[in-house]
């Protein structure tokens, strides 16, 4: 998904990988009612996060990413602060050694905040 997304062979992605970064918990309470809020501070992030990473990591980040469980939450400020779906996981999750798909599906979110992110990854070796 993220890796078509990019479009980087994998070992120029796996050179790469420390441009991302992977927003684990993002929830605004239920009885928390500010329009816009959840776009608002997604937005604030995306445009605040890579000079915060560079001050700290010496670094830029590239790319934020962003999983949704489509069974509980549909992803709604996500679309609305122009994040892109790229898919969604099979069920599968991180630790399964059952035959079957054992937790809920997700669908997995992407922000570029460089777009020309690709052509400087394929360029470093």
């Amino acid at each position: 998904m993220r890796d078509a997304f990019v479009g980087a062979p994998k070992q120029a992605y796996r050179h790469q990988l420390h441009r991302i970064a992977y927003n684990t918990r993002f929830l605004i309470a239920p009885w928390v009612h500010v329009p816009g809020l959840a776009t608002h501070l997604l937005s604030r992030i995306a445009r605040r996060i890579s000079a915060d990473w560079q001050a700290l990591y010496h670094h830029r980040i590239d790319l934020l990413e962003s999983f949704v469980d489509t069974e509980r939450f549909p992803g709604t400020c996500y679309r609305a602060a122009n994040w892109i779906c790229v898919g969604r996981s099979a069920g599968w999750g991180t630790k399964s050694k059952t035959p079957t798909p054992t937790v809920s599906i997700k669908e997995f979110w992407v922000y570029p905040l460089n777009r020309h992110f690709r052509e400087h990854w394929l360029r470093t070796p």
